[in-house]
């Protein structure tokens, strides 16, 4: 039977009851939950790797003098810290104990490290551009430089440790000479394709106008050279004007492919960042950015 004095809950809405509405609940930003994610997962790795470190050392199988376990290791931490106080060490007579504490000598192998690769990623970047520019501007330049520059690319930067050795000895030279080596290559590979990737329409128009090489370089090539990855552009044009099509991102990318374009397209789609526009099919097909 139904209790007519005490109507259902569905029934006294429909009367005009008056119910609260439910609470709502706490939701985090996409891009916090993402990132919250991603971290954990990266502490879940580590952590993973390190039990399996301890229970070979447990089970016998690792050395503790080779292979001291985390244990030991974050265990005896100041003591190891004093192996980083190099101010001192080289000289005759002077003890580890001797010079900044463990703490400051951290520190000061930290920002020397931070200093030679900063000193060797300006200078790679100053040569890789210049060479790069060179390349393309000068003739000469690219038949004699770029094979060479093509042969050493793969090489491995730990080969040229005894190169470095040889030529400075130790110290910060070497240091410098490996992070150079390590982008001059690539960088210089890197610049020429992104000069190839400017868009020739640019270069048309200005020799049309009577632009010479060196204007045509200094004012279309280089301030167009397309410096963002193509998934950025795809970005920052959407950002602007609201929707862009698989040609107009052909156009901002440089790339020549309509599949290529659709492969970042999907990218940026499985990202959660793009989405196509559904009023627009076939050869009007374009993508917008997706509104949180």
């Amino acid at each position: 039977m139904t209790d007519i004095a005490h109507p259902q809950d569905g029934i006294a809405d429909v009367a005009g009851g008056d119910r609260s509405p439910p609470p709502r609940r706490f939701a985090m930003p996409e891009n916090f939950s993402r990132a919250a994610a991603r971290a954990g997962w990266a502490l879940a790795s580590i952590g993973l790797f390190a039990c399996i470190w301890e229970i070979l050392w447990f089970w016998g199988l690792a050395d503790p003098k080779l292979l001291p376990p985390p244990h030991i290791f974050l265990g005896n931490f100041p003591e190891q810290a004093k192996f980083f106080n190099t101010a001192q060490r080289w000289q005759i007579g002077v003890g580890l104990n001797t010079g900044p504490s463990a703490e400051m000598a951290l520190l000061i192998t930290v920002f020397a490290s931070a200093a030679r690769v900063l000193v060797g990623l300006l200078i790679a970047s100053i040569l890789s551009i210049s060479i790069g520019v060179a390349v393309r501007y000068f003739l000469i330049v690219e038949k004699l430089a770029l094979p060479t520059i093509t042969l050493l690319s793969p090489v491995s930067p730990i080969a040229w440790l005894p190169v470095a050795i040889f030529l400075f000895g130790i110290g910060n030279k070497p240091a410098i000479f490996m992070v150079v080596i390590a982008l001059l290559f690539h960088m210089i590979l890197a610049t020429i394709t992104q000069i190839d990737g400017v868009n020739r329409n640019f270069i048309n128009v200005a020799r049309t106008m009577g632009a010479t090489k060196r204007q045509i370089y200094v004012r279309v090539i280089i301030p167009h050279a397309p410096l963002a990855t193509p998934q950025e552009a795809i970005v920052e044009f959407l950002k602007k004007h609201g929707t862009v099509t698989n040609r107009q991102a052909r156009d901002i990318t440089g790339i020549k492919s309509e599949n290529a374009v659709k492969r970042e397209f999907i990218k940026l789609k499985d990202a959660g960042q793009l989405e196509m526009i559904p009023e627009l099919k076939g050869s009007k097909a374009a993508w917008r950015l997706v509104t949180k």
